[in-house]
């Protein structure tokens, strides 16, 4: 037997690809394109377990593609700008320049000893001239088209990082960077106006829906937010109109309090009128909610709490006078950044009005009953007929929400209007490492855009950086001072650089020509290579850079560089690397080095492992056993195969007669078209790469138990051999590599074709069970034979599709039909 000496087989590979170019790509009229991108790293300085999980997914999906004829895009690059690498240079006294190029190489080095099927030729870096400048570019395209402005706003801050967050990078009240408090500030901000494209990027998740996950598209939903319902100029005790917005009018008549945001425009009257016990005690409560996260607020197990104003508030409807109360749960980013609060008919409000022992007011009562405020334990929210509603007694609720909206806008207290959640995209930071703004500031001109031909503006490299806060930009006069694009006089450059989302919200279409340096993209290209076919990354972007990418991609389309509408057809979100049930961490120190675990056991054995252990979607828990587990398979193929490797050089060329077969042959045949079948739908559809990893061992195991000995079975044992290591080349792909050469085949393993199953060879003492949920047909799976009614139950409640069906439900039956079906009833 050879040595499996892993080590010298990857050098050895790993040098002949690079060298032959096999992961090149262009464009090949007539042939199918597919375009495989994984959401490029961030050059921190080495990769861990989640780098690799993420990239070997996206490596099984590009060599499995490229095998079935698709003419292949599978880039890489480097999301190189931000607050790590400045925070590096103040910390060690290395240039973020030097920090991030330095940490590029060896992360490229890792990279490409996983074995991963990358197009380097287009590896990009967007802290590059060659990149940034046309972020620069269309910086000054959405300035040109009114969608970049600068406004004076309250900013999230983090005092640690120096700089300003988006909304979406503020978690729990910390900084998603570096876990700092964030702090309130009022700052002069650019802002990229993405609530001109909201109603669009809802519209369009109907293109999405089959090839996203629910959760990612409702996570978005809710961030945009939008809502249908009324404006209603509710009144002050002095006569100020107080607007607040209701998507229930039918609930009007029902307000006992009213709400405000602690951010509201309105808190300064409200402590200018406050006595000095009362303000300090609403200063205190301000202070206090404005640390809460955002999301936390509004969310229904939260605890929600208030403090009285001292201030009244009518309803214009009815003239009752309410209180006005601050409350955590009231955003300034939803509606007015003020609520009326119904507790009847809300249950945030009625948690609240028991709380603070608000008045209850019933306006809707259920058809045959009648409910009585003192008694209710929760609020009633369903539908039911009008009561205590002045005019509209007696209706149902639905009919009164119409003509109550109708009574509103004819008696000029309000008007119809569809809200939104979602406000301007926030792209300004304070720092250096970044995309300087393309603006300058002129006495004579005011704001004016640099011109494109002057582009890039570059970014200093001799810079002094410090701890201190602000921009350093700020403090280099070379940089600061310049003349205006316009009159040729003396003006100031902006200093603020560009939110690093920038970055990656279009880095997907400049792969399509990524050394050009005329256009960001050739659209010839982009349209060829656009949408991207499957992307991978963490649910984590979901309102972030997946949201943020969607609205480039849509001006992109309006400024006619490309045509589609969509920048991702198909999204994966896989799961993250776990150690003890905790998400592997540097701040942790629960990390497993993916060099050190190479080392020991090879790149294909970490592959393995990292595909086998869980579903992509699903977290994975590291376990060195289960290395060890997939090393000890990896050298029980090699043996099975090299210990053979001279009677199937001998049969290379000989295809078997399949009418010759016995009925051992058939079933050994049979067994491998049943596995080329499950590989082929499993990378085809599911992606449920351990599924496909499994039905090879159990191969193997059937193979090892086969007696070869007769010329048939040597021709049988070559066809295997040969379809074997290319669907299992995906996975593995330096073993199988030289198995292949051993064997003396043609080429390399990967420049095969996917073979196809004999479907005359795929039912051998099987059927095909189906698998219903409530009498509706979810799943069909090829079983054994009289298979026992136990073990047909256990299979249907773990098929995979069938746990989708069913998962938050409770199943009541599973009612197995002997080598027929299984109904499982849930509710």
């Amino acid at each position: 037997m050879s040595e499996y000496d892993f080590k010298k087989i990857e050098e050895k590979w790993l040098k002949y690809w690079d060298e032959n170019e096999l992961f090149k790509s262009s464009i090949v009229e007539g042939k199918e394109k597919y375009y495989v991108l994984v959401m490029f790293p961030y050059p921190s300085g080495r990769i861990h377990m989640g780098h690799v999980r993420n990239y070997v997914i996206g490596d099984v999906i590009a060599r499995f593609k490229r095998m079935n004829g698709f003419n292949l895009l599978h880039p890489i690059g480097w999301d190189a700008f931000g607050l790590p690498a400045e925070n590096a240079a103040i910390k060690k006294g290395i240039h973020p320049a030097k920090w991030t190029f330095e940490n590029i190489e060896y992360m490229k080095s890792q990279l490409k000893k996983i074995g991963l099927s990358y197009d380097w030729s287009r590896e990009l870096a967007t802290c590059k001239e060659d990149y940034y400048k046309w972020n620069q570019w269309f910086f000054i395209k959405f300035f040109e088209k009114g969608l970049a402005y600068k406004k004076k706003s309250s900013v999230n801050w983090c005092p640690k990082c120096a700089t300003v967050l988006a909304n979406e990078q503020v978690s729990e009240g910390v900084c998603w960077r570096c876990d700092s408090e964030v702090v309130q500030k009022e700052l002069e901000q650019w802002f990229f106006k993405i609530t001109d494209y909201k109603d669009q990027l809802l519209e369009d998740h109907k293109l999405l829906e089959e090839n996203w996950p629910e959760r990612v598209l409702a996570m978005q939903k809710n961030w945009i937010g939008k809502s249908t319902g009324v404006t209603v100029n509710f009144k002050l005790e002095d006569g100020r109109d107080f607007p607040i917005f209701t998507t229930r009018p039918d609930t009007i008549f029902g307000v006992t309090f009213m709400a405000i945001a602690v951010e509201h425009p309105f808190i300064k009257d409200i402590l200018e009128s406050a006595d000095k016990k009362l303000k300090k005690e609403l200063e205190d409560f301000i202070d206090k909610v404005k640390k809460e996260d955002i999301e936390k607020r509004i969310s229904d197990d939260y605890q929600k709490e208030g403090l009285f104003t001292g201030i009244h508030v009518i309803n214009p409807l009815n003239n009752k006078k309410v209180p006005l109360y601050l409350a955590n749960f009231v955003l300034m980013e939803y509606g007015t950044g003020a609520i009326m609060a119904v507790p009847a008919h809300d249950q945030r409000d009625f948690e609240f009005a028991k709380k603070y022992d608000v008045p209850i007011e019933v306006v809707i009562q259920p058809k045959g009953k009648e409910l009585d405020p003192k008694k209710m334990t929760e609020a009633y929210v369903e539908d039911g007929i009008q009561v205590n509603s002045k005019g509209f007694n007696g209706i149902n609720n639905q009919e009164a929400f119409r003509k109550i909206m109708d009574h509103i806008e004819k008696e000029k207290m309000g008007k119809r209007t569809t809200q939104y959640r979602l406000k301007d995209w926030l792209i300004s930071r304070q720092r250096y490492w970044g995309t300087p703004i393309p603006i300058v500031y002129c006495d004579k001109c005011g704001m004016v855009p640099v011109k494109e031909e002057e582009l890039p503006i570059k970014l200093p490299i001799d810079i002094k950086i410090d701890s201190k806060g602000g921009s350093p930009l700020a403090k280099c006069e070379e940089f600061v001072n310049t003349s205006c694009p316009k009159c040729s006089g003396p003006a100031k450059r902006e200093t603020d650089t560009m939110d690093t989302f920038v970055d990656s919200s279009w880095y997907f279409a400049r792969y399509c020509s990524p050394q050009n340096d005329k256009v960001p993209f050739e659209k010839k290209e982009a349209d060829h290579w656009l949408p991207v076919d499957q992307y991978i990354g963490g649910i984590e972007h979901a309102v972030m850079h997946l949201l943020y990418s969607r609205f480039f991609h849509k001006v992109m389309q309006d400024l006619k560089l490309l045509e589609s509408k969509e920048p991702f057809t198909r999204l994966l979100t896989q799961g993250m690397v776990t150690l003890g049930g905790t998400a592997m961490s540097k701040s942790k120190g629960n990390i497993v080095d993916p060099d050190e675990m190479a080392q020991k056991y090879g790149v294909d054995t970490l592959r393995l492992f990292i595909l086998f252990a869980s579903p992509p979607e699903k977290d994975l828990e590291w376990s060195e056993k289960g290395v060890a587990g997939s090393f000890r398979f990896i050298m029980r193929l090699w043996k099975f195969i090299d210990e053979k490797i001279d009677k199937i050089k001998e049969f290379k060329d000989k295809m078997p007669d399949l009418s010759a077969f016995s009925e051992e042959q058939k079933g050994l045949y049979t067994l491998l078209n049943r596995t080329i079948k499950k590989l082929t739908e499993d990378l085809d559809k599911t992606f449920h790469f351990n599924t496909s990893i499994a039905a090879v061992m159990e191969f193997l195991n059937e193979l090892a138990k086969y007696d070869f000995k007769d010329e048939k079975d040597f021709e049988i044992l070559n066809e295997i051999t040969r379809k074997l290591l290319i669907i299992i080349n995906p996975f593995i792909p330096f073993l199988t590599e030289e198995l292949w050469q051993s064997a003396e085949y043609e080429k390399t393993v990967s420049q095969q074709s996917w073979p196809e199953y004999n479907k005359d060879f795929l039912r051998f003492n099987t059927y095909t069970m189906v698998i219903q949920v409530n009498g509706k047909i979810r799943s069909r799976l090829d079983i054994e034979l009289d298979t026992d009614e136990e073990k047909m139950k256990d299979i249907a409640l773990n098929d995979e599709k069938v746990k989708e069906w069913i998962k938050d439900k409770k199943v009541v039956k599973v009612i197995p039909v002997k080598n027929r079906l299984v109904n499982i009833v849930v509710k």
